[in-house]
């Protein structure tokens, strides 16, 4: 299929989408960009965190590891059922009880400002990297696989892709987000479905036979059972449940949203649905993954990892596949995007700027003061993106994880310290524990050869490296803390 062809489709796609943001950003102010009024109806807020938490990363990469490390993704997302959960039972019934914009406001109330403004500086940190990751992978495969074929450079596709979600977030905000993501979070899983029918039909197999054929090339295993590995069951689980914790329930982005449902219950079974969902989805994609795997091998294809998927539906597979797999994807991409530009505005102009409690702005001051923000966001992606293509590490989901390991960290150990314990810190150094346990994490993982061996099969430190580093924010929170009845 031409690439122009293709790329009209995605052009049509975005009109859709922009008429529906349209419909849905009407009448909208700065509460409703920053909170939906608190009006959203939780059954559309769940589906379409679906999308958002899901992304154009996990369409492309999560199927496209299952040669390498079979079925083992599975066991982090049995992990993220436990940490929504834990969201839904324990975090949530905080942020409803102080009524909160942001989440952050909680350390302020707890801890100080100090832990408040360092709080939503890791916040501003970890989703500004995270998001740009996921976008630069979209942006390569559109680049790669329909743009360079039409002279578009990849910085003008980037930035084109930065102004559609500009153009559809700039007004409406989180108002007009839960309808977009419920748009794109239904293209993408159709799209998921569709493309695992496709191939079942091509292989003749049944789903039965297609789960057969993966366990005799190897790569349906779920659970592993070796200890020293990465990706050991119980590392797996455990630093799951850890990651959903603070990159869902400690993330400004993905909590906007769902304290913008009106009730605590309504919020909880929207975390619930989620978390089950979620497990449902990734599933799919771990088979479609090993679907991939076969289909490739029976048609001599020897792309792997982040390349698969695109090459295959793209140039091995019907003209209808392939434009169902880009429209898929522009629905994985937007929901993360969007979402996160949205709730990095809201945070720097609530967290940063204080905007809720500059009483002598008036309305259009507010609103004059978040596009300039939305606006500045918007460049840094730009930027940032640039960078991603520099570094261009072939394993993004990979790279995403290691860098929430890094900047989450601090947001568990602050806000674990909160609920946890009922002393008070010395606030102006809150930042300094929050700085220095990343820097003794950074170490750790490179001194992991001289700790544990640098033969293969030796242990490694895997996800749970975001609870060591969360643990050594706390221990420090802990050395500068002192007693209620003391004086700080």
């Amino acid at each position: 299929m031409s690439a122009s062809l293709l790329f009209a489709f995605v052009i049509a796609y975005f009109v859709l989408l922009l008429g529906v943001a349209k419909v849905a950003g009407k009448n909208s102010n700065n509460m409703s960009f920053f909170i939906g009024n608190k009006n959203s109806n939780w059954m559309l807020v769940a589906f379409g965190m679906i999308g958002t938490s899901l992304s154009g990363v996990t369409f492309v990469s999560v199927p496209g590891a299952v040669g390498i490390d079979s079925f083992h993704y599975l066991q982090i997302t049995l992990g993220y059922l436990i940490g929504y959960l834990a969201i839904a039972y324990v975090l949530l019934p905080i942020y409803y009880k102080l009524n909160l914009t942001s989440i952050y406001y909680y350390l302020e109330n707890r801890l100080g400002m100090g832990a408040y403004k360092t709080g939503a500086s890791f916040f501003i940190l970890s989703r500004t990297l995270g998001a740009t990751a996921r976008l630069y992978l979209v942006v390569k495969i559109l680049q790669v696989f329909i743009l360079d074929n039409m002279g578009i450079p990849f910085w003008a596709t980037t930035i084109v892709i930065l102004v559609m979600i500009l153009l559809y977030t700039y007004e409406g905000g989180v108002k007009t987000i839960v309808w977009t993501d419920t748009l794109q979070t239904s293209g993408m899983l159709l799209g998921l479905i569709i493309c695992s029918i496709y191939i079942m039909s091509n292989l003749h197999l049944s789903v039965v036979g297609a789960w057969q054929a993966m366990e005799a090339k190897g790569i349906a295993n779920v659970f592993d059972m070796n200890v020293n590995n990465k990706s050991f069951f119980l590392k797996q689980i455990i630093g799951g449940a850890f990651v959903t914790l603070t990159m869902t329930g400690l993330d400004q982005e993905m909590m906007q949203k769902n304290i913008s449902v009106k009730t605590l219950k309504d919020a909880q079974k929207n975390m619930v649905t989620i978390g089950f969902t979620m497990l449902f989805a990734i599933s799919l994609f771990l088979f479609l993954g090993g679907l991939l795997n076969l289909y490739a091998a029976q048609n001599n294809v020897t792309a792997a990892g982040d390349t698969l998927f695109p090459t295959l539906a793209l140039h091995h597979m019907p003209p209808y596949i392939s434009i169902i797999f880009i429209l898929a994807l522009i629905s994985a991409l937007f929901p993360s995007a969007d979402g996160a530009i949205t709730a990095l505005t809201s945070s720097f102009c609530i967290d940063m700027i204080g905007m809720q409690k500059k009483l002598d702005w008036d309305e259009s001051k507010r609103k004059k003061i978040r596009q300039r923000v939305h606006l500045g966001f918007a460049f840094i992606f730009l930027l940032l993106v640039m960078v991603f293509k520099w570094i261009d590490n072939k394993s993004i989901i990979d790279l995403i994880l290691k860098i929430a390991s890094y900047t989450y960290g601090p947001l568990l150990g602050l806000f674990a310290f909160g609920i946890l314990t009922q002393r008070q810190i010395k606030d102006r150094w809150a930042f300094l524990p929050c700085f220095i346990a990343p820097l003794l994490c950074l170490l750790l993982d490179y001194l992991q050869p001289y700790f544990f061996g640098a033969t293969p099969g030796s242990f490694r430190i895997g996800q749970e490296l975001l609870i060591i580093n969360g643990l050594f924010t706390f221990l420090g929170l802990l050395l500068i803390s002192s007693s209620n009845s003391e004086k700080k």
